[in-house]
């Protein structure tokens, strides 16, 4: 299957997120089903920095967590059959931080879909700043229809 890249537009037809909780803003790699790697930039105008942490900004991993997510649904979601479904977030095992995400990074967000099995999913995920792992794991999803979300 031939890679794709999704713009902001593309990525905003196949997820339903939007500001202030759209935490992608590009696709550079995405093949339906077994992997994507996305981009998020990272700036002071986020809205979370007003509170995590005045005076030493940084990221709250519980979004890089989420970021990781909706780079996942993106492959899962964009698979033939699924234009109707959500990918809901359903688990998280062995996940580790390792270093603190600051404004001004470009978060590079990687997940390699490793089972599905009718309508529950999981992924590893790796979240990296200039080539070094900031944050790494694995996330666990579910699909639902959109309409019983």
């Amino acid at each position: 299957m031939a890679e794709e890249r999704l713009d902001i537009k593309r990525i905003l037809s196949v997820l339903p997120h939007r500001y202030p909780f759209l935490l992608v803003d590009r696709l550079t790699e995405l093949v339906p089903g077994e992997k994507a790697v996305g981009i998020k930039n990272v700036t002071i105008n986020e809205p979370f920095f007003q509170g995590h942490f005045p005076g030493e900004p940084v990221m709250p991993g519980v979004l890089i967590i989420e970021a990781l997510a909706q780079v996942g649904a993106t492959a899962v979601l964009s698979m033939e059959g699924n234009e109707d479904k959500l990918a809901v977030f359903s688990g998280i095992k062995d996940f580790r931080f390792k270093q603190v995400v600051k404004p001004g990074d470009q978060l590079q967000l990687s997940v390699v879909m490793t089972g599905m099995r009718r309508n529950i999913g999981k992924g590893e995920v790796e979240a990296r700043v200039e080539s070094k792992i900031v944050a790494s794991g694995e996330l666990w999803f579910a699909l639902v229809d959109r309409d019983q979300a």
